[in-house]
């Protein structure tokens, strides 16, 4: 009797999302007609000069998105002409992040974004915003939120993997250390995201993301192998031992670690043999000042 009530809800579920998908020529042009607008204000956040002119200019795009998106049917319409802004629907169609970074003038880096996604109960998409609040975190590798505290960075690939997703992410942090994020999606009962989930087995600590830190100059490997269902990412070393845990003097070793999906969780391997680990996600940044380098190697 479950399986068969679970075999009705999917189908019901996908046959709302195929529905939505199928947008009429009203709706296109209405939300052309946004798209159009946010745009032009897209523009005037990266032209501006100021912190401050970038953040006024932000809060009017952010406002006039949140409208938009507020519309069910906007999960089926691309906002491919937003350039600076990144779009990641999970395999399964169930949630999309909307998300943008604001590059300051220090360096630093703030995020905003969205999530739509199904709502458990109403089965139609809502709307949920992702307020960034990483600067006051302490501790990224143990710290659990849901959308209002979250941990900001930029997405890049969504793993489904049962009740909950892995997300692997970018954060450029500032002028010295670049960050590269594991971190996890899950969803409560009344359809809140949390952020952040203790599915990781490493030695000596079981986190609830996965931070890697290094040279702001530098590339890391991070991404997802289907096949063999591992997380794959270059071993990070510091130039020279002395330099442990400055991870500004970090970058890849040619060696390469591994998260392996066994029995839902995430089990850590060193050393693992990979072939052709690099792809297009390596660069994943918006950064377009910082010159980068393949392979760092340690003194």
């Amino acid at each position: 009797m479950k399986q068969a009530l679970r075999i009705i809800f999917y189908f019901c579920l996908f046959a709302s999302i195929t529905r939505a998908q199928n947008l009429s020529d009203k709706d296109v042009a209405y939300f052309k007609k946004y798209e159009d607008s946010l745009k032009v204000m897209q523009k005037s956040i990266y032209a501006a000069k100021t912190d401050s002119a970038k953040f006024k200019n932000n809060a009017k795009f952010y406002h006039l998105l949140d409208e938009v998106l507020l519309n069910t049917l906007s999960f089926a319409y691309p906002f491919d002409s937003l350039t600076e802004i990144k779009r990641l629907t999970s395999p399964d169609k169930k949630f999309r992040f909307i998300m943008w970074d604001v590059p300051k003038n220090d360096g630093t880096y703030m995020y905003f974004g969205f999530i739509q996604a199904i709502h458990p109960k109403t089965k139609k998409y809502e709307l949920y915003e992702l307020s960034d609040k990483s600067a006051s975190v302490k501790s990224p590798e143990t710290y659990v939120s849901d959308n209002t505290k979250w941990f900001g960075m930029l997405y890049y690939t969504i793993i489904p993997c049962g009740d909950y997703y892995t997300l692997l992410g970018w954060d450029g942090n500032d002028k010295l250390s670049s960050r590269k994020f594991i971190d996890v999606l899950s969803f409560k009962k009344d359809g809140t995201p949390i952020f952040g989930k203790a599915v990781f087995r490493m030695p000596k600590k079981i986190p609830s993301r996965v931070m890697f830190e290094y040279n702001a100059k530098l590339t890391m490997t991070l991404r997802y192998n289907p096949t063999s269902e591992s997380i794959v990412f270059d071993h990070l070393a510091p130039k020279e031992d002395f330099l442990d845990k400055q991870y500004q003097f970090y970058g890849p070793d040619l060696s390469y670690d591994a998260f392996i999906y066994r029995r839902s969780k995430w089990n850590f391997e060193e050393e693992v043999d990979v072939q052709n680990p690099r792809n297009k996600l390596d660069n994943v940044h918006h950064d377009k000042n910082k010159k980068e380098k393949a392979v760092y190697t340690p003194k």
